[in-house]
């Protein structure tokens, strides 16, 4: 679970409106699972969008500096990265879990 508020929290800052994608989660109001995940895989979709966004306006009209645009879409790919190890791992404990004997 920490490193799905690890995620959300390096997500947090490149969201669209960074106070409003990702409250920060504090000891006294306990956060779900679902609230957790949903807020990471939130911030991925920002970043795609983001990279997306200064793609198009490379191609349009030059304006965004490639090297600006190159980072957007290495931080987008290590993002998606991590969501799918996320993925891989949780679909992992869900099958040890199905598998388990009663």
């Amino acid at each position: 679970m920490t490193e799905v508020a690890a995620i959300a929290a390096i997500a947090a800052p490149f969201a669209p409106d960074a106070a409003a994608a990702a409250p920060p989660a504090t000891a006294l109001a306990p956060t779900s699972f679902e609230a957790l995940l949903t807020s990471g895989l939130q911030g991925v979709e920002a970043k795609a969008a983001r990279s997306d966004a200064l793609v198009r306006q490379f191609a349009i009209d030059g304006s965004v500096p490639l090297h600006q645009v190159t980072i957007a879409l290495e931080e987008t790919r290590i993002a998606v990265e991590l969501a799918m190890q996320m993925r891989a791992r949780l679909v992992e404990g869900y099958r040890e879990l199905m598998n388990m004997q009663l």
